[in-house]
């Protein structure tokens, strides 16, 4: 339950319409020490009742910030933005740091007036140099990378974030595992990547006590990442595949999440065990793939128990 808690809260949101990848303005910003990323297809969010209470009740407040951030410059992110991307990444001795791209079909001039009518005066970055970085509400900053996309966030992010665009730093191409996971989610339209710590990190809090078993701590050495879809084309479909090492390792992984839901089905509430019965483990070689299913009025039904909002917070 756990697990499932942990990547609802990450995506969030709906699939209904086909997905285009990241476009390569966007790709070209996302640092190379990138810790997660998480893509969400904004056109079809409209058409899925599920979609939107699941929106409203898990909200990532980085998400929310970025909303609000787009309202105060005249767009409207249910009408205006086709895709909003969030990657979170290490920036050297600043610690982890994030920007938000937002890619859709934008009325520049509008914008751009707005912003003037805001006194929103835009400063050169690098100094002397030719992008045009522009203040914006609640201390964020944006940079337009071309006439659809935005490029937005704190001033030490959107930074480092423009210096990979042009080359002084590395980017996520040169981060062959993250880039790897990418290329096999970012045709969906809801999707996240997850590096190696979050992904050790994330099994471990999944499993609960399960982790201790089997020297979760030694195995955990050779889960490699994670990434993650969801959709509600037709109920609600979740899939995370854990990359590892070996096929050994996803074997023991895979065996371990079973022992968990059996031992959760045996011991879970009525609103829990929708979540185990619908959910299911398997390895395929090196990786460990998870699925989890039900029709809308199930998990509606589950977003209103004790236990989920618990889960949720």
């Amino acid at each position: 339950m756990k697990l499932f808690k942990l990547c609802v809260a990450s995506l969030l949101l709906v699939s209904m319409a086909y997905a285009v990848p990241l476009n390569s303005s966007g790709r070209a910003c996302i640092p190379a020490e990138v810790l997660q990323v998480i893509s969400v297809d904004y056109r079809s969010l409209k058409d899925s009742p599920t979609a939107l209470a699941l929106k409203t009740q898990l909200m990532p407040d980085n998400i929310k910030q970025l909303e609000a951030a787009l309202k105060g410059i005249g767009i409207d992110p249910d009408k205006d933005v086709d895709t909003l991307t969030f990657a979170s990444f290490h920036s050297g001795k600043q610690g982890v740091r994030g920007v938000g791209i937002a890619s859709g079909p934008f009325d520049m001039k509008a914008v751009r007036k707005k912003m003037k009518l805001q006194h929103y005066v835009p400063k050169k970055y690098p100094t002397g140099g030719t992008t045009d970085v522009y203040p914006m509400e609640g201390g964020l900053y944006m940079s337009f990378l071309d006439d659809s996309t935005l490029l937005f966030g704190e001033p030490t992010a959107l930074h480092h974030a423009l210096d990979v665009r042009d080359g002084t730093e590395l980017s996520l191409d040169t981060n062959g595992n993250m880039a790897d996971m990418m290329t096999n989610v970012d045709s969906a339209s809801v999707w996240s990547i997850l590096d190696q710590e979050g992904t050790q990190n994330m099994m471990r809090s999944a499993l609960g006590d399960a982790s201790k078993i089997g020297d979760y701590e030694t195995l955990k050495k050779k889960l490699l990442g994670s990434r993650y879809t969801m959709n509600f084309s037709s109920g609600v479909n979740f899939d995370a595949t854990v990359v590892t090492d070996d096929s050994v390792t996803a074997g023991t992984l895979t065996s371990m999440v079973k022992a968990y839901l059996l031992y959760k089905k045996a011991t879970a509430a009525a609103g829990e065990k929708v979540v185990m019965d619908n959910t299911s483990a398997d390895s395929d070689g090196s990786n460990v793939q998870i699925h989890f299913k039900s029709d809308d009025k199930q998990f509606q039904a589950l977003m209103h128990t004790d236990l989920f909002n618990a889960l949720s917070r």
